[in-house]
C-alpha cells in the first residue's frame, strides 16, 4: 500500500499540466501573436505567476507583458468572450476577463523620467529594456506560453538562492519608486535570505521618500506583508524589522513573539493581525486608521475591537460568567479574537488559560432574542417608534435574567407602553 502526500501529487499536477497550458491562456496568446510572425515574441507572463510557477506555489494572479499597445489589445478582444477593462490604461496595462480568470496585460515601457512616487513611461517592444525597469531581478523572469524561460537578469539563480535583489544599482532603483522599500520588506519576509550591504545602505539612506508616496499605495503593500505566512517570523529578522518599525511605528510588533505560540492552532486573517498589532488602552487605532483612510469596514472593527479590549480589561467575569451575554452582544468569532487579543497583550496569562477560555466560547450555547414587532403589535401594542424602545427593555430584561423572560412578564411591559 502506498502513502502519496498530496504535495507531491500537487507537484506532478503542476508538471504535467501547468498554467500556461489552459486552453483560454492559449486563446489570449494566440489573439496576441495575430498578424506576427514566430520569430516576434508577442507576449509573456511575468512577475508573480512566474515566479510561484517555479517555486511550485499556488497562482493566484497572471501577469502578461506584451509589445502591443493598450489600444491594439481592447481592439483584439472586441468580439470575444474576454471583457476589457481599463484598469491603468494611462500605464499601458488593460485586464482581462473571462469567467474565473481574471489577466493583467501591460506593454513594455521604460522609464523616461521618475520622481519616486511617478514615472513618465516610453512603450517599447525591446524586453531586454523592458527588464532593466523592473525592481527586483526574482521579478523579472518571463516565460512564454509554451513553458519557455526569458531570464535577462538571472532572476532564477537568486529564486533558487532566496535572494532578493534589486536590479542594477538599488539606490537608483529606490530613487525611482520609494514604495520598492517596503516591497523590498514584503519579499524580504516571503524569501528569507541575507542583505546586501549596498541595499542596506540605499534603504537607510531613502525612508524619508516614503512619506511622497501615497497613503493608499502604502496600504496596500503591508496588507499584502500581513497576508505573508512568514510575517509571524518578522521579530527573528533584525533588519527587516528594524526597517518595519521605522516605517509602522504604530504597531507592536513584539506581540507578534506571543502571538506565535498560538498561531499554528488558529486562523489568522488581516484584520485580527491588525487588531493585534494596532489596539491598546489608549486609542492608538484611531490615529493609523485616520493616516492610512482605512475602509469604514476596517474602521468598524477596530473601533469594536478597542471598546470590548477595555472591558474585558475592566470587567473580570467576561470570559467567565458573562460569557454567554458577551457572545450573544457581538458573535462568536469575535469573542474567540477577543481571547486572542487578551493572551497576547496579558503576558501572565498561559497557554492553558487561553486553551480553556477558547474551549468554554466553542462550547457556549447561542442564544436567539425570541420577540420582534410583531409578537408585541399581535399582544396590543400599536404600529410606532415606542416598539423598539419596548424591544429594547424586554431584550435587556431577557439578558440580565440569564436569557429568560416569561410571555406575562413581557405583556407587562407591553401595556406599561401602551398606557
Amino acid at each position: 500500500m502506498f502513502d502519496i502526500s498530496f504535495n507531491f501529487i500537487d507537484k506532478i499536477i503542476k508538471n504535467f499540466f501547468p498554467f500556461y497550458k489552459n486552453k483560454k491562456l492559449k486563446f489570449v496568446f494566440n489573439k496576441l501573436q495575430e498578424g506576427y510572425s514566430s520569430d516576434t515574441v508577442t507576449a509573456r507572463f511575468v512577475g508573480g505567476c512566474v515566479r510561484k510557477y517555479l517555486t511550485n506555489n499556488k497562482i493566484d494572479d497572471i501577469d502578461i507583458a506584451t509589445i502591443l499597445s493598450a489600444k491594439e489589445i481592447k481592439e483584439r478582444f472586441k468580439n470575444t468572450n474576454f471583457k476589457v477593462i481599463e484598469t491603468g490604461i494611462e500605464h499601458g496595462t488593460v485586464t482581462l476577463i473571462c469567467e474565473n480568470l481574471r489577466l493583467e496585460i501591460t506593454t513594455l515601457r521604460k522609464d523616461v523620467e521618475t520622481d519616486g512616487r511617478h514615472a513618465e513611461v516610453e512603450y517599447i517592444n525591446d524586453w531586454q529594456l523592458d527588464s532593466e525597469r523592473r525592481d527586483f531581478t526574482i521579478n523579472a523572469i518571463y516565460l512564454d506560453i509554451d513553458g519557455n524561460i526569458f531570464d535577462p537578469q538571472m532572476g532564477m539563480i537568486d529564486l533558487k538562492n532566496n535572494n532578493v535583489k534589486f536590479i542594477g544599482d538599488p539606490q537608483k532603483r529606490i530613487e525611482e519608486d520609494y514604495l520598492r522599500i517596503i516591497r523590498f520588506i514584503r519579499f524580504k519576509i516571503m524569501y528569507d535570505g541575507k542583505v546586501e550591504t549596498t541595499t542596506n545602505n540605499a534603504i537607510k539612506q531613502n525612508l524619508d521618500g516614503i512619506k511622497k508616496i501615497s497613503k493608499e499605495r502604502i496600504l496596500i503593500e503591508l496588507f499584502k506583508i500581513l497576508d505573508l505566512k512568514n510575517f509571524i517570523n518578522l521579530n527573528e529578522r533584525v533588519y527587516i524589522k528594524e526597517i518595519f518599525t521605522l516605517i509602522f511605528p504604530e504597531f507592536y510588533i513584539k506581540r507578534i513573539d506571543r502571538l506565535a505560540k498560538i498561531y499554528d492552532h488558529l486562523q489568522i486573517n488581516r484584520e485580527l493581525l491588525l487588531t493585534i498589532l494596532l489596539i491598546d488602552e489608549k486609542n492608538n487605532h484611531e490615529y493609523f486608521a485616520h493616516k492610512y483612510n482605512v475602509s469604514n469596514n476596517i474602521k468598524d472593527q477596530l473601533n469594536l475591537f478597542s471598546k470590548n479590549f477595555k472591558h474585558f480589561k475592566e470587567n473580570k467575569n467576561f470570559f467567565n460568567k458573562d460569557l454567554e451575554k458577551n457572545i450573544y452582544l457581538n458573535d462568536k468569532n469575535h469573542i474567540i479574537n477577543l481571547n486572542i487579543l487578551n493572551f497576547i497583550t496579558n503576558t501572565k496569562l498561559k497557554y492553558k488559560d487561553f486553551s480553556e477560555t477558547l474551549s468554554k466560547i466553542l462550547n457556549s450555547k447561542i442564544h436567539s432574542f425570541p420577540y420582534d414587532g410583531k409578537y408585541l403589535k399581535e399582544n396590543g401594542m400599536e404600529q410606532g417608534s415606542l416598539i423598539g424602545q419596548a424591544l429594547n427593555e424586554i431584550e435587556e430584561e431577557w439578558i440580565l435574567n440569564n436569557f429568560k423572560i416569561s410571555n406575562e412578564r413581557v405583556k407587562e411591559i407591553i401595556r406599561s407602553y401602551s398606557n
